[in-house]
């Protein structure tokens, strides 16, 4: 593990990778990335975007200017970058990594106290908070090789509907958070750290409209009103939601050129708006794909999240910006913590494909429009290999 880090570490003092010359802010005007993307990220790793010029209100137009045509580049090109400049304490992210592994370290019997449960079920689960043990998690059909936990923003109890397995019992995603007794710290640090990177998010979609040009924006705004922060107030009531992953390494053998059959997280794509991934120092395990089908190794920089764009935000660019698949396998010899924060559209935000994007696209519409909160409970439904009931 000391190792890695110094690994990555000597990656962030070069810019990118060791000996590449990655800058941060790249736009298709500022150097050569953009010339041959495919290869400038195979040699020096995905862009690096600072993101302070958004959270700092006296910046300058010129500096949110060029921040988000960066992105824009980031999203057209990969759907995946690097996130600097967010101003969360590196001591609070390695906070943040420390008790995940702590936690994870515990007896079984201590972490099934807060296990997942069904919605509906007489136990009062929701069907996605709690703790979900090694192969519970489904991706594509295969079992992950992870153990986790799931928060999500706080379902207002007004309007909790009643499951059918009896008293207490509850529908999908309308319980409450379940955290863990030990480590007794990890609930105050994780609720102050996801206020802090909620902040990073609004920035950060801000920026994304900003990006579109989608306009100035306007008093008598409404959610659909397509200008820059159109986004903003679609996330003003973000259900975001915040996993803590563990993943032991594989022990299923590979070998080079026959089908992989083991993943820590197999390919998929992110449900919502955009995902701030905070990682352990370990390097080859989360792989994204290019478009030209390989899978690019995105190891961690110190202090810096990986960011990637969601299902969400290809339905409003209709395509320009598309989600992009990626996975996790994790064959290293230490056990790996990641904890993704996913900054999403309000529950009942409608997602529908904006009409400037559709113009830019020249192509119809990829989606006629639904609730954000649809798209995630179809995902929920089938994201358990236990899960049996349909009550959502």
């Amino acid at each position: 593990m000391d190792a890695a880090l110094h690994a990555a570490r000597d990656r962030q003092s070069n810019g990118g990778t060791s000996g590449s010359t990655t800058k941060l802010n790249p736009t298709p005007d500022s150097g050569s990335r953009y010339d041959k993307p495919i290869v400038a990220a195979q040699q020096d790793g995905l862009p690096i975007i600072d993101i302070s010029a958004f959270l700092d209100p006296s910046s300058s137009k010129d500096a949110r200017s060029t921040t988000a045509k960066a992105i824009s580049a980031a999203c057209v090109n990969y759907g995946f970058f690097y996130l600097t400049g967010h101003g969360i304490p590196t001591t609070k992210l390695d906070e943040v990594i420390s008790l995940a592994r702590d936690f994870f370290a515990l007896p079984l019997e201590e972490k099934n106290k807060i296990k997942r449960f069904d919605a509906g079920s007489p136990e009062g689960g929701d069907g996605a908070r709690g703790y979900q043990g090694l192969g519970e998690n489904v991706t594509g059909g295969l079992q992950d090789m992870q153990e986790a936990i799931d928060w999500y923003r706080d379902w207002p109890a007004e309007k909790r509907e009643p499951g059918d397995g009896g008293p207490g019992s509850v529908k999908s995603l309308q319980g409450t958070n379940l955290w863990p007794e030990q480590p007794k710290e990890l609930k105050p640090v994780y609720t102050d750290y996801i206020e802090q990177v909620k902040k990073v998010g609004e920035a950060l979609v801000h920026a994304m409209g900003v990006a579109l040009d989608l306009g100035s924006s306007k008093s008598n705004a409404t959610q659909s009103t397509e200008d820059e922060e159109l986004f903003v107030r679609n996330c003003d009531e973000s259900f975001w939601v915040m996993r803590m992953i563990g993943y032991p390494p594989l022990t299923t053998p590979h070998t080079p050129g026959n089908d992989i059959e083991q993943f820590s997280c197999g390919a998929h794509t992110d449900y919502g708006c955009v995902t701030l991934l905070l990682t352990d120092p370990t390097p080859g395990a989360l792989q994204v794909q290019l478009k030209d089908g390989t899978w690019l190794n995105a190891d961690p920089i110190p202090g810096a999240f990986v960011v990637n764009i969601g299902d969400m935000i290809e339905r409003w660019t209709n395509g320009l910006w598309k989600s992009t698949m990626h996975r996790v396998i994790h064959r290293g010899q230490q056990y790996r913590i990641s904890v993704p924060f996913f900054y999403e559209p309000n529950f009942d935000a409608v997602v529908r494909p904006l009409e400037k994007c559709v113009e830019e696209s020249g192509k119809k519409l990829i989606h006629q429009g639904s609730t954000y909160g649809e798209h995630l409970l179809t995902k929920v439904f089938s994201n358990f290999y236990y899960s049996k009931r349909t009550d959502w």
